[in-house]
């Protein structure tokens, strides 16, 4: 896809953070959107926003971890816009602790979110964009923690894991349909998750934006997201201090392979 003028473009988790920083990336290029976020009030915010800076921005609410609404998200996101190019499952919540003390409702939180929710993704939009015809892009928010693992964010991990492997897989699949496929796998972004995440299941946290070295700007990384769209990268990697741990986990699966030869393991 190598523009996003008079496209349509839907993203998930798009009243706040990426999502929404990236809506409006979309929206300067010439894109049409739906926004689509489990906060209807948020959401009503962000839609406002996005009208005021003179884009065609809708939105429709919708919580991912259900098959139905994400089903009737695409519905009207066909319906309001004609047609969809672009679409962004975006939608994340995270739960931190050592897997030892998370609970099966953190299991099922953060999987229902995180893994299940790209998957309601696809099970909606992938058909219809196909049937469409006219090409496209699936872009996913996945995470560091989806390409090398995080002490303390056990669940986060296995689930942003199984978002880069939908993201490779469909990357050989849908080629030939002229669909693109992009994984986006931040460090750490100016970003509320944790406390968004925590109200999300109800509970009361004070909101701690995490800052520091290494933060970068939610806005640079919707930058740089959309221009691995138009660009056509199957990886989004916005943050270069995490070249060497990435490497390091490669190096040490192919040093296995010499390890087992040297233990007579010649298979």
């Amino acid at each position: 896809m190598d523009t996003f003028e008079g496209r349509g473009a839907v993203i998930t988790g798009g009243a706040s953070g990426i999502g929404f920083a990236t809506a409006r990336q979309f929206a300067a290029r010439g894109a049409r959107i739906v926004l689509a976020d489990y906060d209807a009030a948020a959401l009503d915010r962000a839609v406002a926003q996005l009208r005021s800076e003179g884009c065609d921005a809708h939105g429709v609410a919708c919580d991912v971890r259900e098959p139905e609404q994400v089903t009737h998200l695409a519905d009207e996101a066909f319906r309001l816009l004609g047609a969809v190019h672009v679409v962004f499952n975006n939608a994340g919540v995270a739960v931190d602790g050592p897997i030892a003390q998370m609970t099966h409702d953190d299991w099922h939180f953060v999987l229902d979110v995180d893994l299940w929710g790209p998957i309601h993704g696809v099970e909606a939009f992938l058909p219809r964009l196909i049937e469409q015809g006219q090409g496209g892009h699936l872009l996913f928010t996945a995470s560091f923690a989806g390409l090398v693992p995080n002490v303390g964010l056990g669940a986060y991990c296995v689930a942003k894991y199984g978002v880069v492997a939908l993201a490779e897989v469909l990357s050989r699949e849908v080629g030939n349909d002229g669909i693109g496929v992009s994984v986006l796998c931040p460090m750490m972004v100016g970003t509320n998750l944790l406390a968004t995440s925590a109200r999300a299941r109800g509970h009361s946290v004070e909101d701690q934006l995490i800052a520091g070295d290494g933060v970068l700007d939610v806005d640079e990384v919707a930058r740089l997201t959309a221009e691995a769209v138009l660009a056509d990268r199957l990886y989004v990697l916005s943050h270069g201090a995490s070249r060497t741990s990435i490497r390091r986990r490669f190096e040490r699966i192919d040093a296995t392979f010499d390890a087992q030869l040297a233990a007579g393991w010649n298979h």
